[in-house]
């Protein structure tokens, strides 16, 4: 079992909005487009949503879809993405496994399992003290992302929805968080329960013209040599220019290097980005670190003003 890593119970609403049909386009999609679109939109952030419905023409849709992909493949050594095969496989399991009179995709049940997978563990209850259910309650754990996650059949259908006013033995894990994560490619934890870099920041400073990474240094591993710790990372920034359809790709590689007293003593390290944003607009930012020393791979989106 992987360590749990637990965080802040994210509020109801908010997940409704996960749960939510994503919208139509208002622009003519080509067929290729909207095959893609149809089933992604599930995993796509509101950002990518917005960069995507803004794109001119076809040519720039297709190459925003070998990006989506490219950004979350986990091993871009090898010739298979693993996470859109991965996610293909979940939507045609969820087919078949959680159709209610809908296709399983569209179901509760069918979106957690497309956006984490298989549970850790599953629990059902056929008796149960809640006069509301007349059918159910079921419960799937993930130790991996320390949320758990209720359904409850309240017709006795077989028609089970997502009920958030529940915890489980005390695992009061950020579902909302989880999901992000995962939309982006990203788990809190690798194969070998090792912490991963999962979040960091982003700030934009106009006066210098840099864009600022800050990491939690607790995430991070580091190669000591002669008193010093060193981390290197790959950074890829995708810049989209809000409603515009552009796209700019700025790609660098630093390496961090401090004492190891200072380094005990630090929350987060800042990793500086010489970097000219042209002021008077709104730009999407789309964010790629890799670490070299195994702390694996994270993303971000941020939205920027200059």
């Amino acid at each position: 079992m992987n360590k749990k890593i637990t965080f802040l119970l994210g509020g109801a609403i908010i997940l409704v909005l996960a749960f939510a049909a994503c919208g139509g386009m208002k622009i003519k999609l080509d067929p290729k487009s909207q095959e893609f679109y149809e089933y992604t939109r599930l995993i796509m952030t509101g950002q990518e949503k917005d960069i995507f419905k803004h794109l001119p023409d076809k040519q720039s849709r297709e190459e925003f879809i070998q990006d989506f992909w490219d950004k979350r493949d986990p091993d871009p050594e090898t010739e298979e993405n693993e996470y859109e095969e991965e996610f293909y496989r979940r939507i045609e399991y969820a087919n078949q496994r959680f159709n209610e009179g809908t296709p399983g995709w569209k179901t509760d049940r069918g979106r957690i399992y497309i956006y984490l997978g298989a549970p850790d563990k599953r629990d059902e209850y056929m008796m149960h003290n809640d006069p509301n259910v007349r059918g159910n309650i079921l419960w799937w754990v993930y130790y991996r992302y320390g949320v758990a996650v209720k359904f409850v059949d309240k017709t006795g259908m077989n028609r089970f929805i997502f009920d958030p006013n529940d915890t489980y033995q005390g695992i009061y894990g950020d579902l909302w968080e989880a999901i992000e994560m995962a939309k982006l490619g990203v788990s809190f934890e690798d194969e070998g329960g090792q912490k991963k870099i999962t979040k960091f920041d982003l700030d934009y400073n106009s006066a210098a013209r840099e864009l600022l990474i800050k990491i939690p240094a607790k995430h991070l591993t580091f190669k000591s040599e002669n008193g010093k710790l060193f981390a290197h990372f790959d950074l890829r920034f995708y810049i989209y220019p809000q409603k515009s359809g552009e796209k700019i790709l700025h790609e660098t590689s630093l390496t961090f290097e401090e004492s190891e007293e200072t380094v005990l003593d630090m929350k987060e390290i800042l990793l500086q980005v010489p970097y000219d944003l042209p002021p008077g607009r709104k730009y999407y930012i789309d964010v790629v670190v890799s670490s070299r020393e195994g702390s694996g791979k994270s993303r971000r989106i941020f939205e920027v003003k200059t």
